[in-house]
């Protein structure tokens, strides 16, 4: 099955600053994808070289078999809804469809239309008369009316009130099974991505922390709690994500395809939210660590 992205050592630079850096993942076509990290992180621009916004400074990057919007055929296969939920103001609803319709080959007119009924948008409204919640579902319905074989979408629910984002993450769940398109959507929000992603990828400092089916990634993540144990101590097939101490207790959050039969251990199973929070805070330790190297 063709991948719908697959990255090589792929990096983004800006002068001396990498925003993505050393970036290798495959990610499995049908699959609703969750791609979470802090601000910063290169999220946005790993979307965006996806899409073929930017050129890569390192490595390389396909979508879908091909290189990223490397002619119609191409552009054709990808929707893209932006942070912004990019809608032209000036525009009534019905002026974005007839845009849609004229930019897209693949443009699903009836799908279209029927979303539009279905949420009560007006066709004469103008978008910039829209509510931010209206405005996102404006957006989707264009990503989707497109017929993508898959759709990315950054941060769309980021400005939304839970109501709006509730209403937009519905739409989007239907819609997956409906139509039968992949999807990647990058979101702070860990609740929301828990609620319909089966695919997750954490990025934290430009880097992939962690990548895999979210089934298969919390059947093999715990959290341990004892009487303290120092790391060296665990068994090899344990790895460390994060650890916490204190002076008579551990606390590890660790990996491994194999069963803890330690009774020593307290075996407590995470939720998608904890494990996400346990590789960012993995990152945030070793950044401490080094600060206090460099300051000796």
């Amino acid at each position: 099955m063709t991948s719908v992205l697959e990255a090589q050592a792929l990096g983004k630079r800006y002068g001396k600053r990498w925003a993505l850096r050393e970036c290798t993942i495959d990610i499995p076509a049908g699959h609703v994808v969750g791609l979470v990290g802090p601000n910063g992180a290169g999220k946005t621009t790993l979307l965006k070289l996806a899409c073929g916004q930017l050129e890569p400074t390192a490595g390389s990057v396909r979508v879908l078999g091909g290189r990223p919007a490397d002619g119609p055929a191409q552009l054709a296969k990808v929707g893209f809804v932006a942070q912004e939920t990019p809608v032209y103001a000036g525009l009534t609803v019905a002026d974005h469809l007839r845009l849609g319709a004229a930019l897209n080959p693949r443009w699903d007119a009836r799908l279209a239309q029927d979303r539009i009924t279905e949420l009560g948008l007006v066709p004469t409204q103008r978008a910039g008369k829209l509510s931010g919640g209206q405005r996102a579902q404006l957006a989707l319905t264009l990503g989707m009316a497109k017929r993508p074989e898959l759709l990315i979408l950054d941060e769309p629910v980021a400005a939304l009130d839970p109501l709006a984002r509730r209403e937009f993450l519905q739409a989007l769940m239907e819609a997956t099974v409906e139509h039968e398109f992949s999807v990647i959507l990058s979101s702070h929000l860990v609740s929301d991505l828990e609620r319909i992603c089966d695919y997750l990828i954490v990025l934290v400092d430009s880097r992939v922390q962690v990548e895999g089916e979210t089934d298969k990634l919390l059947a093999t993540h715990h959290r341990l709690t004892g009487p303290r144990r120092d790391p060296d101590r665990l068994p090899a097939d344990q790895h460390v994500v994060s650890a916490s101490h204190t002076d008579r207790q551990s606390t590890y959050v660790i990996r491994t395809d194999a069963p803890i039969h330690d009774p020593a251990w307290t075996v407590t199973q995470l939720s998608l939210e904890d494990l996400v929070l346990a590789y960012m805070d993995k990152r945030t330790a070793e950044n401490r660590r080094v600060a206090l190297e460099v300051q000796r």
